[in-house]
């Protein structure tokens, strides 16, 4: 490990074991182990491990952000923080969906919602990884910074870049809605919308980096996003005091499963968590790469080398862009997670994502969605494929709400009679809705 003022963390390459002393350096090797050329690192920090049991186990203290586990982030000076208070949002106890699951398959279970439509700053799960980006740029003097994403993490990196003066040029492919340029746009940070898909963009924005000497968002394994986001196992277990067996989330690029792992690693010996969860991943049907390749693999019993044998889709054509990801670079790292846990890699029906939405607003007054509705669909394709079981603990990730996709809140009408006259009005009961909001998953 080199020379350096840190002594707070250090870089691990997850290959070769190289050690890398902190962000200064990383990014001087282009974000990749300057021994073996990967781009996966462990963070490992300096202190103590114990404290962690203080920080999720003593009550006494008000927590208002995921800063609350700085120790345990790689920031070295509080005051490079940017924050709007996020990470630390509701877990909700959905019953509605408990009783379904008993109702209609005789399965006893909990299902828990992880509420990330509530983080304070763009409301997605996004805004956990951009308060660490945000602060660490910040923190080693970057000026400027690139992305290339599908919609929600440029929404997130461009409020949060904005606050820390830092300028941020995203590069968004053609499908990309509307209202995400529009937000990535009012904060004065610069869009490319690119003639193509997610993979051009990607290709184009790492062209940009090289040519304009621009540092690159490194995607699903940069090690920013995976220490952020690993606080939600946290959170998991210092709000609830365990850890859900079995955890359901959309799925595009995954940092989430890798997070949480990450999470696991770091407390493991304390014996404050039994194991990791379950992972039941959800893609779209509309691009379904990840789960195209692991039901290939599954049914040829995971023969040598299968997690290298995945699909790539040019262009695909979904109804939840902001997971409209072709070229599942990251699918050997997932897919291996989830196996190790017993879990599934499926898919969701995009045709039935109004229907999900409806059906959860009514039940809980929250609007979620496209994407959101992709992992609550998971749930109901779960129940329906027997991958949950009695006894089974649920968290599903509602990563985003409903503000940023106001064609598909538009498809969401469905009470709203026309009228000429007050003769044509009648009494109102709400609850005639159920039956109908409940059919198609009956």
């Amino acid at each position: 490990m080199s020379d350096s003022s840190n002594s707070k963390f250090h870089f691990v390459c997850r290959n070769c074991k190289h050690e890398i002393s902190d962000f200064k350096e990383w990014f001087s090797y282009g974000q990749k182990c300057p021994k073996c050329g990967k781009n996966w690192v462990d963070t490992v920090y300096s202190q103590d491990i114990n404290k962690y049991k203080d920080l999720i186990l003593n009550n006494s203290t008000e927590v208002k952000s995921l800063w609350h586990y700085f120790d345990f982030l790689p920031l070295n000076d509080k005051k490079n923080i940017i924050s709007y208070n996020e990470g630390v949002i509701d877990i909700d106890n959905w019953t509605f969906l408990e009783k379904f699951a008993k109702e209609q398959y005789n399965i006893d279970c909990t299902v828990y919602a992880y509420r990330n439509d509530d983080n304070y700053g763009t409301g997605t799960f996004k805004d956990a990884a951009a308060t660490l980006v945000a602060s660490v740029l910040k923190e080693n003097n970057i000026k400027e910074y690139a992305v290339a994403s599908t919609g929600n993490v440029a929404n997130a990196f461009a409020r949060y870049l904005a606050e820390a003066g830092i300028s941020l040029s995203v590069f968004i492919p053609n499908d990309a809605l509307k209202a995400n340029e529009a937000e990535v746009s009012s904060y004065g940070q610069r869009v490319y919308r690119v003639d193509g898909d997610y993979a051009k963009a990607k290709k184009i924005a790492a062209e940009y980096s090289k040519k304009y000497n621009v540092l690159l968002s490194s995607g699903n394994t940069d090690p920013m996003r995976v220490e952020s986001k690993k606080v939600m196992l946290f959170e998991w277990l210092r709000k609830l005091g365990e850890v859900p067996n079995v955890y359901i989330q959309a799925l595009s690029g995954g940092t989430g499963p890798i997070a949480i792992n990450k999470a696991f690693d770091d407390v493991k010996d304390l014996c404050i968590i039994k194991q990791s969860p379950r992972y039941i991943l959800v893609q779209p049907s509309g691009c379904a790469p990840m789960t195209e390749a692991w039901q290939k693999a599954k049914a040829k019993n995971f023969p040598e080398g299968w997690e290298k044998d995945y699909p790539i889709y040019d262009n695909p054509k979904s109804k939840v862009p902001t997971l409209a990801t072709g070229n599942p670079a990251t699918y050997p790292i997932i897919a291996k997670i989830v196996k190790d846990s017993g879990g599934e890699i499926i898919e969701c029906d995009e045709d039935k994502l109004v229907d999900i939405s409806r059906l959860v607003a009514f039940e809980t007054t929250i609007r979620i969605g496209p994407a959101a509705a992709v992992a609550v669909g998971g749930f109901f394709d779960s129940l329906k494929n027997g991958d949950l079981k009695n006894g089974d603990r649920i968290m599903m990730n509602i990563g985003e709400g409903v503000r940023r996709a106001p064609d598909f809140m538009k498809e969401m009408i469905y009470t709203t009679k026309n009228i000429s006259s007050v003769d044509d009005c009648e009494n109102y009961d709400r609850s005639s809705y159920r039956d109908q909001l409940w059919k198609p998953f009956k």
